[in-house]
């Protein structure tokens, strides 16, 4: 008996789940964090340039490349461990290495990626990180108040306090954002690698999330005018003398606006909502309790993150809601103009109707002045047929014609009305 076939994608969506393993880092470690994305058009990049900038970077270290269409790659670079994922809009790097430099959140630590490499990165940098990875000292609310800034920080017990992760989600003189994570001496490297990669996705998230925060306000004041306008021109179809017609092409000019600002907008505010959602359940996952009355990640979010996409989703349905209210109201515009055509078109019916009577009252005269006109004729045929025959028996030519002209006009006007009655 044969074995049973296999699904020819089986083993390649099986192996998806197992393709992106969480680092493993023994603490102490220094992790450098990229996400590079493309300014315009980053959803249809090339993507192979991705690839060719990571075999660029390998090549450099004389590292094994990645397969062929491959998404993702791990592998050695020197004394550094590079991790590389490529996402919809934006690829991401990084790379860590045991041990910490002399100096907290070093800049040079990111020398890993050569400047010359960098710049010629095919897309901008979306935001980049440096995290510290550290056992946990008895106190570190000094290392805290040192290296974050107080009124933005946020820290939290985490993994039902394996560790605490702390940052205060801001840019430093050298263009980075600072997270650190203290370890119990108890927990493992995995654990630790599982931590430092939420923080490296709770920061390219949310900051991808926020290019919908940047759309939305930039879409604001063309949906106020846009709301102005309509509502102007919704006042005038109730109160005002523009002719239908003319408001239905400034209406449809509204809506066609408003369906254009909906076309570009739709990915960027469903890609945000999509990116809110992985924030709050990566941040959900870590399962935070408070460390000494600080705030936690999830309330710094609630905080500061929370309305930006409440915006943007505010932004959103009012786009909508706006694009609905044009369309009701181009359907009410129509529906008027075409009860102004029915009763301009039956304006002009009643007037064909009196055209068309005024016409059969002239053909009516028409046909009696035929009847003369063809009597007289007939008349004077019959005369003449009837001449010879009036001569013999002396009946004067007068005579004859005063006799014929009554009976030549009865026929000829019975013959007329019979014809008019058969077409009839």
């Amino acid at each position: 008996m044969s074995p049973i076939q296999d699904h020819p994608l089986r083993y390649q969506l099986a192996n998806e789940l197992h393709a992106r393993p969480f680092p493993s880092m023994e603490p102490p470690s220094t992790v450098v964090f990229m996400a590079i994305k493309r300014p315009t058009e980053a959803v249809s990049r090339d993507r192979s340039a991705d690839v060719a900038h990571l075999i660029n970077l390998l090549d450099r270290h004389g590292a094994s490349h990645p397969q062929p269409d491959a998404t993702h790659y791990s592998g050695q670079i020197g004394r550094f461990v590079l991790k590389w994922e490529q996402h919809t809009e934006f690829v991401t790097y990084t790379a860590y290495w045991p041990g910490m430099s002399t100096r907290v959140f070093d800049p040079q630590d990111i020398d890993v990626f050569p400047q010359d490499w960098l710049e010629s990165a095919p897309g901008q940098r979306i935001t980049s990180a440096l995290i510290r990875v550290k056992r946990r000292d008895d106190d570190i609310t000094n290392e805290l108040d040192d290296w974050f800034v107080a009124e933005s920080l946020a820290v939290s017990n985490v993994l039902d306090g394996a560790a605490q992760m702390a940052g205060d989600f801001r840019i430093d003189p050298a263009g980075h954002v600072r997270f650190a994570v203290f370890a119990d001496a108890n927990t493992g490297d995995r654990r630790v690698g599982r931590i430092v990669q939420r923080l490296c996705e709770i920061e390219t998230y949310k900051t991808m999330s926020m290019l919908g925060f940047e759309r939305a306000r930039q879409l604001s004041a063309k949906i106020d005018a846009l709301d102005t306008a309509l509502a102007k021109l919704m006042n005038e179809m109730t109160v005002g003398d523009i002719l239908a017609e003319e408001m239905l092409h400034q209406l449809l000019r509204i809506s066609a606006e408003l369906e254009t600002l909906v076309a570009r907008s739709s990915f960027r505010f469903e890609a945000t909502r999509a990116y809110s959602a992985i924030v709050n359940q990566r941040i959900a996952v870590l399962r935070e309790t408070h460390f000494r009355g600080r705030q936690t990640f999830a309330e710094f979010m609630l905080r500061r993150y929370q309305p930006a996409m409440r915006t943007v989703e505010a932004s959103e349905r009012r786009l909508q809601a706006l694009a609905d209210r044009a369309m009701r109201a181009a359907d009410l515009l129509r529906t008027r103009v075409d009860v102004d055509r029915s009763a301009q078109n039956q304006a002009l019916m009643l007037n064909m109707d009196r055209r068309a009577d005024l016409a059969l009252r002239l053909q009516q005269t028409v046909e009696g002045l035929s009847v003369v006109a063809i009597s007289y004729y007939a008349v004077s045929l019959a005369g003449y047929a009837l001449y010879p025959f009036a001569e013999g028996v002396g009946v004067s030519k007068g005579m004859l014609t005063a006799a014929i002209t009554l009976p030549v006009v009865a026929l000829v006007w019975m013959l007329v009305r019979r014809i008019r009655r058969k077409h009839a």
